[in-house]
Parts: C-alpha cells; structure tokens; sequence
C-alpha cells in the first residue's frame, strides 16, 4: 500500500495542474480562433499590440483594418485579440492642470 502512494500523489498533482492551467488555456485558444473565423467587415475589432479598427476585408490569413479615417493596414488574422467593447457616448474628457502645492512666486524686479 505505501509504494502506491508517491505514483498516486504524482498522477493527483498532475491532473491538477492539468485542470487549473491547461485545459482553461487551450479553451481559450479555440474561443479566439472561433471569433477570428466569425469576423466580417464592419467588425471593431483590438489587436494584440493595443489598437483599435474596423475590419475593411479578410483574407485567408489576414485582414485589411482600419485604424483612423483612410489609414488602413494589413495584419494577420493572429493579430486580432478580440472584439472591441462598444465605445460609450459621454461629454469630451477634461483635462485637469495638476496644481503645484508649493508656494508660487513671482520674481519681483528690485531697482535700489
């Protein structure tokens, strides 16, 4: 009985891990395959590098996007890291100075 507890523990913490890391991992590959072959033109999309577009064309391999009005490039379909949130229409963010907490003086000019 005791010879059958290391092989047992090992195949336990590897089920484990098999569990916690890859199985959420190739889960997660084959959802973003599948939206990648879902795509079509019109779609707001995020790349992996961090920009925004809208898909103009695909291809087999690679997609034409546009990332501001009549800058569009080519990228491959790898590139594209999901559908892009619905941009939310509020007022133009303001930009607040930040305030300098020390006291501010002014150079007085001093004739003698």
């Amino acid at each position: 009985m005791e010879g059958l507890v290391p092989p047992l523990l090992l195949v336990g913490m590897l089920l484990v891990f098999w569990l916690l890391v890859v199985r959420p991992g190739v889960r997660r590959e084959r959802e973003r395959r599948a939206m990648q072959t879902a795509l079509v033109a019109g779609d707001r999309i995020v790349l992996t590098s961090g920009f925004f577009g809208t898909v103009v064309a695909l291809h087999d391999d690679r997609a034409e996007v546009e990332l501001a009005p009549g800058t569009v490039v080519t990228v491959a379909l790898g590139a594209v890291g999901g559908l892009a949130p619905e941009p939310e229409h509020t007022s133009a963010p303001t930009l607040q100075k930040k305030s300098d907490t020390g006291s501010s003086q002014t150079p007085e000019s001093e004739e003698s």
